[in-house]
């Protein structure tokens, strides 16, 4: 079952990764070799997490690159539904 309303992957990276570690976001993306305004982009919503930033953040904090994904998906599904139910396609039937 879909968890209501999921959070953005930002939001539990900031609260459970830079938080308790005390990582500024300019130290946070020095070590993960993004620019600054990547990592702050994805801290405040505004960018979706990519695969690679998945994986920047698997090795850096331990987590699986496939846990930040689910995240993602997670969200990005739940903050889909009004459109997915306007999508109007036609049903194939196998043969």
């Amino acid at each position: 079952m879909a968890m209501h309303n999921p959070p953005h992957p930002g939001g539990i990276l900031r609260r459970q990764c830079l938080d308790p570690l005390g990582l500024s976001v300019t130290d946070a993306a020095a070590g993960l070799g993004v620019t600054r305004q990547a990592l702050s982009e994805v801290l405040n919503e505004r960018a979706d997490l990519s695969l690679d930033m998945a994986v920047r953040l698997s090795k850096a904090f331990g987590s699986s690159p496939e846990t930040w994904l689910a995240m993602q998906t997670a969200y990005d599904l739940w903050h889909a539904r009004d459109r997915i139910a306007g999508i109007k396609v036609r049903k194939f039937k196998v043969a």
